[in-house]
């Protein structure tokens, strides 16, 4: 079996042809571009969140926890001192004593490794740590000795940290409590930032969901309303199963492309950028070092992405064969079961199945390379960040807060970037349901109404036929040069053999294909000047397989009209011989029939049909072959039906059986797309010809 999904499925798309398609969501997305806007604005304010939850353990490490203070003392080798006054005085915070400052550890880092390297070795700069406290704490404490404090300006005293070494753990908290606030404070920034992000996360993944779910159901109303108003054409060459997958499948995968590429891939590009420039602001030199690794991350995820898309393509035509497949197969189940054939069918599935299990297979093989590659290379990166910023720290040239903010910084380096080559399938697929999707609403196979509908001036069921041609493809008519007259209140019967085009006659009546040549009148009026539903709702047509929809009675008769009362279902029910049928039924008209009425028989389905055309009083009643697959009694049923209306409309009959046919004022009798006969039973039956042999065949019937 061939599953004609073509080009659809290939994924052949281009950038250009990509953005193309991209502006086609545009307007749709214009209603909702507000709570767009506000869900854009929640994912910067996010990023920011989470570019500024790894800079945290920074501060705390850096400002509170090695919160070291060294002595400057500005008043040896005079030169050296004036020449780090101009540099670095700017960073030295001054004491009571004259010509001594402190540097704190952070700002240590600011000067030159070079000009550090001098002044530890002339004595500007000591290497002895001192930590910043209250007086306050100070005196709570008992520490009176003069050599191991330093009055700074204010109420600060500076202690060694050698010299805090030898108090209890108490008197230490009591002493670096500012320290320990300063922590505190940090640990509750933080959680404010992972609750607020809880928050945010929350409203945007609503807003986009909620504008998505919105933009998706205009779309798919706006496909289901494109296909509904397609001409009968357009349904021979789609299947149901198809045009199915486009308003359902595509349009969930155009979905998950709003909302889990677009909104997110702009998010993990912000956050890369972000991450960046956070990096080079730290220190450049380790944010090299860091990049080092990013040709070679970006040139395996695009080798990747490539071999991924391939697997995923080849996926996406394996579900849509086997949903084609499932489709078909369950829809005819009864001819299955009735030919013993749920063996081999098992096994064509299977077929299916195992093609569908081996692209997946390949699919999971490039991931559980491609995700443990891209742990390998994060781990490496910070590999290198241990040894090249961990030198850094011990020449002290690096904080060891900022060390530790980097490392924060390159494992949330790597998330964004894996996100981006896994969401680079799912825009492809979105891609290729997008141009299905569009594909299909570009296609325009309408029947034309008229700018100006026009009415008649009497509604009496008047059908002329003049000259009619028709056909389906080009080269093989199937009306040739057609001309019959039904005047107002005649029972006229259609004959002929299969193929014959007795039913092609009936669905151009019906506008359901357009004319190629000649005119089609209906009480005076050419068709293509009627308005469509105006022309339809004149016409009562029964078909022979009759379509009951999964519902009640009632709802099977007026079709969603509920303009038409009860009285009226129950009027037109009586005309049709339904009403004793389905007042037998448990609940009556409220009685609920399963899909395509399989509850019902062949005859209450045909009966039901005869109702529902009668329920929108048409002038011209159409049965085509509607007694060919009923019972007798049915038959006769319709028959009695027709008998009655006929006196007050026009009827029209398409059927072989002589008994349906008899009751006719007029036979036509059509052959190879001609009218050949015409006339009453007994005129016909001696001409001994077509219609003769007609009557023969059918004869045990008669």
């Amino acid at each position: 079996m061939q599953f004609d999904y073509g080009h659809m499925e290939e994924g052949h798309l281009g950038k250009p042809y990509n953005m193309r398609l991209l502006k086609r969501l545009i307007p749709y997305s214009r209603p909702y571009r507000k709570p767009i806007v506000l869900a854009l604005a929640l994912t910067i304010l996010i990023t920011l969140f989470y570019l500024a939850i790894p800079y945290l353990p920074k501060i705390a490490i850096d400002r509170y926890i090695l919160s070291l203070w060294y002595p400057v003392n500005q008043q040896e080798n005079q030169n050296l001192a004036t020449e780090f006054s101009d540099r670095y005085g700017h960073l030295v915070v001054a004491t009571e004593e004259t010509g001594l400052g402190f540097i704190s550890n952070a700002h240590i880092k600011q000067i030159d490794p070079g000009d550090l390297r001098r002044y530890y070795d002339r004595g500007i700069i000591s290497k002895e740590g001192f930590y910043r406290v209250s007086a306050e704490a100070v005196n709570k404490n008992g520490v009176l000795n003069p050599e191991v404090l330093i009055r700074g300006e204010g109420s600060s005293v500076y202690i060694s940290g050698e010299a805090l070494k030898g108090f209890s753990p108490d008197q230490i908290a009591t002493l670096r409590h500012r320290d320990l606030k300063g922590l505190l404070l940090v640990g509750l920034f933080l959680l404010l930032l992972i609750g607020g992000s809880l928050v945010l996360n929350y409203w945007e993944f609503y807003l986009l969901e909620k504008s998505g779910q919105h933009m998706m159901q205009d779309i798919r109303m706006e496909l289901f309303g494109r296909i509904q108003g397609q001409a009968i054409q357009f349904f021979d060459r789609n299947p149901v199963g198809r045009l199915v997958t486009r308003v359902t499948n595509d349009i969930e995968n155009l979905n998950e492309m709003f909302k889990s590429v677009l909104i997110t891939i702009f998010k993990d590009v912000f956050l890369l950028s972000g991450i960046i420039v956070v990096l080079v602001h730290l220190n450049w030199h380790l944010a090299l070092i860091s990049f080092m690794l990013l040709p070679v991350v970006f040139a395996l995820t695009l080798f990747f992405s490539t071999r991924a898309r391939e697997v995923f393509r080849e996926i996406r035509q394996h579900i849509a064969a086997i949903n084609a497949f499932l489709q078909e197969r369950l829809s005819g189940i009864r001819i299955i079961q009735l030919f013993v054939q749920e063996r081999s069918q098992l096994k064509r599935f299977e077929e299916l199945n195992h093609k569908n299990y081996l692209a997946s297979l390949r699919q999971i093989r490039i991931f559980a390379v491609f995700m443990p590659f891209m742990e390998v290379l994060s781990s490496v990166g910070i590999g290198l960040l241990i040894w090249y910023g961990g030198g850094k720290v011990i020449g002290e040239q690096l904080s060891l807060g900022s060390l530790v903010a980097f490392i924060g910084y390159i494992q949330m380096f790597f998330k964004p970037i894996r996100d981006i080559s896994e969401k680079y399938n799912i825009m492809q697929s979105a891609m290729a349901s997008m141009e299905r999707i569009f594909g299909l609403m570009d296609q325009k196979e309408i029947i034309q109404e008229p700018i100006i509908p026009k009415r008649p001036v009497r509604s009496e069921g008047h059908v002329e036929f003049k000259n009619v041609s028709f056909s389906y493809n080009d080269g093989f008519p199937v009306l040739k040069g057609v001309s019959f007259e039904i005047k107002p209140g005649q029972i006229v019967a259609l004959v002929g053999y299969t193929g014959s085009g007795k039913t092609t006659t009936i669905s151009l009546l019906e506008r359901f294909y357009e004319l190629e040549k000649g005119d089609i009148l209906f009480d005076g009026l050419d068709i293509r000047e009627w308005g469509i539903g105006e022309l339809r709702s004149r016409i009562g047509l029964v078909m022979q397989d009759v379509f009951i929809f999964a519902g009640t009675i009632a709802e099977n008769i007026y079709l969603g009209d509920e303009k038409i009362s009860r009285e009226k279902l129950e009027d037109v029910s009586r005309q049709a011989n339904a009403y004793q049928f389905i007042n037998g039924l448990p609940g009556g008209f409220s009685h609920e029939v399963k899909e395509e009425g399989v509850t019902l028989s062949a005859g209450e389905r045909q009966l039901l049909a005869l109702s529902r055309a009668l329920a929108y009083d048409p002038t011209l009643l159409v049965l085509d072959e509607a007694t060919s697959s009923v019972d007798p009694e049915t038959e006769r049923l319709i028959q009695d039906s027709i008998f009655t209306l006929s006196k007050r409309q026009t009827t029209l009959i398409v059927a072989h059986r002589p008994s349906t046919i008899q009751m006719a004022d007029r036979i036509l009798v059509m052959h190879h797309g001609h009218i050949v006969e015409q006339g009453t039973h007994e005129e016909l039956i001696a001409l001994k010809n077509i219609y003769y042999r007609l009557n023969l065949l059918h004869k045990p019937e008669a």
